[in-house]
């Protein structure tokens, strides 16, 4: 009897039956913990049937998450480390020193630190370029043929599109690998490994897990068998830079709802965003499903089903009128990060001082409460 093919699966099933991971012991349909750190051979000191042998490198937890984030981004691999900031180093230690990389400006900030001092300390070329400008980066990367090439979109906090697959052409034809990073995003939104990216980048702590309880960095790959991707796994595996059982197991169960909460996160974000755009007391409002944004063109081409749970939004009166308002909120919680299930709010110039955000920025994190809700208390916090 042959065995009948397996359909492909659409991202709100695949993700719901977690990729059809059980626990095979029980025959639970919840996978269990698997806290053990290492693992039996048999008489001839041969592995068993998952080559299982050390937590280090062989994590079964973590391989549901892997091959479940895999499959919602088209990848032929995926990988998953404690944190966001686990698998950007990731990445950037596999660059040679005395080479040189470029990356997107304005970015998250926490990324753009780490990779100044990282570069300084390997003797590495580092061009900060507005990538939403096609041509700047283009030129760009013909100028100085970096070995690797960063971007981030949506961006984080001014909600900035990149081209995908504009960018993809101008590094492919200098020879570096275009890395992006998809944490606003997710791959429910957007798979940008289709667009041509080598490799995708999440801070899974945000919108993948979606419950403000995991740490968790994860990367998705298009090859395979790609001289970075062999050396970030044999970093990853020599280093130990790997998560935890229960975070992975924690990860995959925030994942099984990843696709209903991104729908309702961006039907939200976009009623507020369309909400604010309207008011008088505010100056800007950045949100790329806004037709008036300027990568709305791009974020239509590139997203799929909204445009994401984050979005920015210039308070009139700097400074003081923005915080005032962030201190009259009672719903939206004054904390940092994103994608979560609550609506978050921070005055990211109080964060980022030095880093040219305008005094009466706010960023959102919208969540999925009731909109009327959400929006009420944007209201009164803003006043007339």
């Amino acid at each position: 009897m042959h065995d009948k093919p397996q359909p492909k699966l659409r991202p709100a099933t695949l993700t719901a039956q977690a990729a059809g991971a059980v626990d095979a012991t029980t025959d639970g349909v919840v996978p269990a913990v698997h806290p053990a750190t290492t693992f039996i051979r048999d008489e001839d000191y041969e592995t068993g049937a998952q080559n299982n042998t050390y937590l280090r490198s062989n994590a079964p937890n973590g391989r549901m998450v892997e091959n479940l984030l895999a499959k919602l981004e088209g990848a032929a691999d995926a990988m998953v480390f404690p944190s966001g900031m686990a698998a950007v180093a990731a990445v950037f230690r596999t660059v040679p020193s005395g080479a040189a990389v470029l990356v997107q400006s304005q970015i998250y900030w926490g990324t753009t630190a780490w990779i100044r001092a990282f570069c300084e300390r390997r003797d590495i070329t580092l061009i900060e370029v507005e990538a939403s400008d096609t041509a700047a980066f283009g030129a760009a990367c013909d100028a100085h043929r970096p070995a690797l090439a960063w971007i981030e979109t949506p961006s984080n906090p001014w909600l900035r599109s990149v081209d995908i697959t504009a960018c993809a052409e101008a590094a492919h034809g200098v020879g570096a690998t275009l890395v992006a990073d998809m944490t606003a995003a997710t791959p429910v939104l957007t798979q940008a490994l289709s667009f041509g990216a080598d490799v995708v980048m999440h801070s899974a702590t945000k919108g993948i897990n979606g419950h403000s309880d995991v740490l968790a960095g994860a990367l998705a790959v298009a090859d395979a068998e790609s001289a970075l991707w062999q050396a970030v796994r044999a970093d990853r595996d020599m280093a130990g830079a790997v998560l935890g059982p229960f975070e992975a197991w924690l990860l995959l169960r925030g994942m099984r709802t990843l696709p209903l909460r991104v729908e309702r996160m961006s039907t939200n974000a976009l009623a507020l965003a369309q909400f604010l755009e309207d008011h008088p007391k505010v100056e800007q409002v950045m949100y790329p499903g806004l037709p008036s944004h300027e990568g709305h063109v791009v974020a239509l081409r590139q997203m799929t089903g909204g445009f994401g749970p984050l979005l920015s939004f210039v308070v009139r009166g700097g400074a003081t009128a923005a915080l005032g308002a962030v201190g009259r909120l009672q719903l939206f919680h004054r904390a940092t990060s994103l994608g979560g299930v609550e609506s978050l709010v921070e005055h990211r110039h109080t964060i980022e001082p030095h880093t040219g955000i305008p005094e009466g920025l706010l960023r959102l994190s919208v969540g999925i409460e009731d909109v009327r809700d959400l929006q009420d208390d944007l209201a009164q916090a803003l006043g007339q």
